[in-house]
């Protein structure tokens, strides 16, 4: 029988409030959550040292045949930050990790969390310009590089001989040479620190900062944002405990990189806090995600939307729903897919949130409704959706000067009220803060946080997602939305991914779509049908007129679309390995771009 979609309706609502509320604990904790301020002096540490007291021989780390206990990883901890603080490491100061996934990461991080030190989450796939930036940006007191990461550091070398001389740290990945040359080895520097719980040289609060979460760098350089203890604090309250009920019987399974927030902050949070084991993969692998499951017993994971739809790739095993997870959360899931995963692997909690590393309040799924990223308290008030010009790539201001809220089922920009409830950290670059911020909203000296996202306003404080800005593109006088006519594409059985963005034609307003897509293995794509499918379930200015057929979707480490790449080349077909075709407005069929053809299409001679 197949899963019945729980949208959003008035009863529905109502009733599952009224037994959120019921839940033990649960107005406490809601009243713990909105009475948080950036001036409390507590942090996760607390909930750390209390676990490695109360449930010292409890597995907290999970890893290929590894098994960590909260006691033993307490003591690992205290001895790393006795050392960092041995090298001048103090409050405030940033220590650059360079380490995969394994437990040595996890111990790093809380090293420097315990000093009330940075600890800057280098992407392990970062290398040259790339690299070289991040590091330059939070300069570190050191650098603790994994082995498996060597190879990336050297792509920098001339950099670290010039600037971090004497900082580098050593962290051996198994069996290995050891360190090279300017590498000092981490491990046996910690044999003789002591073990005793570290008292950090200044009291901890809320505002504190414990990671440079880096961007992604999908366009232009990576920035560094600022996560605070309140982050964490707020991300492992709401969504570890008020969403997902996590507790020390839990195990939460996460593939997803530690240097993006949705593991650091989500998944290692909501077991500080909880005392849930966190069971570690080093990379994402979809054949052996659900054997993972299983070997650690998981009863919880953490995704990007397009994992799950990795997963579902998959051939169909009669093993598909023989595994203990209950529950899941994550962003990114399309709607397309929503109802067909929960079906095939029988995991009726899906818990969609939306939130930005930078950003500084979040919605959450936290009624279990079908495709929406969820609710957040006090919409109109803490948060709300405002007219945005896709055409002039700005919000709406009316002859005031101010902005105008949108109402129920329609599009706009989301944005987020800047105060002392929900403080903006923003970046390390004051500059690039400084551009996410709207001022003078809805009145004058008002603050709000863009998030540079358009969404959809649904009913009782939800929002869907509809699209980045920028993503979405103006065509033919009208808005096209990415997400959604990547939806329709992917409904097409032969395809497995799809990338949907605007590309500019000369001499036409706005950008004309296209798309990017691979197939499933064995496949070939029936252009034609394909084509007739598009205009059956699209307007026609959202028809995508050219098509790229290529063996995969460029990603990112978090599983972004690098739609910055396909924009810039284009239907540039002298400089592209893949075949490219076009759909003139008038025509049934998909025709071969050639660069005959693309002169034409530049010459205004293609109607599209």
């Amino acid at each position: 029988m197949a899963v019945k979609e729980q949208t959003i309706t008035t009863p529905r609502y109502i009733y599952r409030f009224a037994k959120l509320l019921m839940r033990p604990g649960m107005i406490g904790n809601l009243r713990a959550l909105l009475g948080a301020r950036a001036t409390d002096e507590r942090s996760m540490v607390e909930y750390f040292e209390r676990h490695a007291a109360n449930l010292a021989d409890h597995a907290a780390i999970l890893f290929e045949d590894q098994m960590v206990t909260w006691g033993g990883l307490n003591k690992r901890v205290n001895q790393t930050a006795h050392y960092f603080r041995s090298r001048g490491v103090g409050y405030g100061d940033a220590v650059a990790i360079n380490i995969e996934n394994r437990p040595e990461v996890l111990v790093n991080v809380l090293a420097c969390m315990k000093l009330g030190a940075i600890a800057g989450m280098v992407n392990t796939s970062q290398t040259t310009e790339a690299l070289a930036h991040s590091l330059k940006l939070i300069n570190p007191k050191l650098i603790v590089v994994g082995s498996e990461c060597l190879s990336n550091m050297e792509s920098v070398s001339d950099v670290l001989e010039a600037d971090h001389q004497g900082k580098l740290l050593y962290v051996a990945d198994g069996a290995h040479a050891g360190p090279p040359a300017g590498y000092e080895d981490l491990t046996p520097l910690l044999l003789d620190q002591p073990s005793d719980n570290i008292v950090p040289e200044k009291t901890l609060t809320l505002a504190t900062p414990c990671y440079y979460i880096f961007t992604s760098g999908t366009t232009g350089l990576p920035k560094a944002s600022i996560t605070t203890q309140m982050k964490i604090y707020r991300g492992a309250m709401q969504f570890g405990i008020n969403v997902m009920e996590m507790t020390e019987d839990d195990t939460y399974y996460c593939a997803l990189p530690f240097y993006h927030s949705n593991a650091l902050l989500i998944g290692l949070g909501t077991c500080l806090m909880s005392g849930a084991t966190i069971a570690v993969r080093r990379k994402f692998s979809a054949s052996q995600f659900f054997d993972d499951c299983r070997k650690f017993n998981a009863t919880a994971f953490l995704y990007i939307g397009e994992l799950l739809r990795y997963l579902l790739a998959l051939p169909e095993t009669p093993a598909d729903r023989d595994h203990g997870v209950v529950k899941i959360l994550g962003n990114g899931l399309r709607p397309d897919i929503w109802l067909q995963f929960k079906e095939r692997f029988g995991i009726n909690r899906i818990h969609e949130f939306y939130g930005a590393s930078e950003g500084n309040s979040g919605f959450v799924n936290i009624f279990n409704f079908d495709k929406t990223v969820g609710w957040a308290p006090n919409g109109g008030k803490l948060w709300t959706v405002v007219d945005f010009d896709v055409e002039a790539d700005k919000p709406v201001r009316d002859a005031n000067g101010f902005m105008t809220k949108l109402k129920t089922g329609q599009t706009g920009l989301l944005i987020i009220k800047i105060d002392e409830q929900q403080p903006f950290d923003g970046y390390t670059d004051p500059r690039e803060s400084e551009k996410k911020i709207l001022r003078d909203v809805f009145e004058a000296g008002d603050q709000w946080f863009n998030t540079g996202d358009l969404v959809v306003v649904q009913k009782h404080g939800h929002i869907q997602f509809g699209d980045r800005i920028g993503d979405t593109f103006r065509w033919q006088g009208e808005n096209v939305a990415t997400t959604e006519v990547e939806g329709v594409v992917m409904k097409w059985p032969q395809i497995q991914d799809a990338v949907v963005y605007g590309v500019e034609v000369p001499g036409r307003d706005g950008r004309c779509g296209m798309m990017f897509v691979n197939l499933k293995p064995g496949e070939t794509l029936d252009r034609d049908a394909l084509a007739a499918h598009l205009r059956t379930n699209l307007p026609p200015y959202a028809v995508p007129r050219f098509l790229r057929i290529g063996s995969k979707v460029d990603v990112t480490g978090t599983f972004k679309f690098q739609k910055s790449v396909l924009k810039r080349e284009a239907y540039n077909v002298s400089e592209l390995e893949e075949d490219v075709f076009v759909l003139p407005a008038s025509a049934e069929q998909w025709e071969a771009v050639t660069p005959e053809h693309k002169r034409q299409i530049d010459a205004g001679d293609v109607r599209l």
